[in-house]
């Protein structure tokens, strides 16, 4: 199955010069939505994977199934001001200004071995603020799991050195 025939390309989205990948098709047609769980899973299940690790929102949709196949909790990152109990954070800078990604503090033991799964690697920002969290708490990453990599805005260089998949590259 070639998934990039359910991912819709957006041009001038969100601005003139952009190209969204749109992730929705994948998500509206069962067979891609599980072929690409299962590609995941597959990827996973030989790093003995303690837990998964998704930033929000899209990182949700993808690693919410994984983490339902391999048996295994799901923890998520979110936005400062958005997790109801004590949390970790860190600030990351953005091309205009930074943001905050937060972790619930007990939401990975130390020595767990995590996944991340995200729809989408691009500059790597928000990837390598998840990885300093999930070290932050003593969790191991061992994978790093994304539907697309967007390529030209070399994402891979901020997270070299982890292992990782990605299922498309554009």
């Amino acid at each position: 199955m070639d998934l990039k025939n359910y991912i819709a390309s957006i041009p001038d989205y969100p601005s003139k010069g952009i190209i969204f990948r749109d992730i929705s098709p994948l998500m509206a047609d069962g067979d891609a939505y599980r072929e690409a769980t299962k590609q995941i899973v597959d990827y996973a299940k030989e790093k003995r994977i303690d837990m998964v690790v998704g930033p929000e929102a899209r990182g949700f949709i993808v690693g919410c199934p994984v983490a339902y196949e391999l048996g295994v909790g799901f923890a998520p990152v979110r936005k400062k001001g958005k997790l109801p109990r004590e949390t970790i954070e860190v600030t990351y800078g953005l091309e205009y200004g930074t943001d905050t990604l937060t972790l619930h503090k007990d939401a990975i033991q130390p020595g767990q071995r995590v996944l991340i799964c995200d729809d989408l690697l691009a500059t790597g920002g928000t990837i390598k603020a998840t990885i300093e969290l999930i070290e932050e708490l003593g969790g191991v990453v061992v994978g790093c799991a994304f539907l697309i990599e967007l390529m030209d805005l070399h994402g891979r260089d901020k997270i070299e050195g982890y292992d990782m998949i990605t299922l498309m590259e554009y």
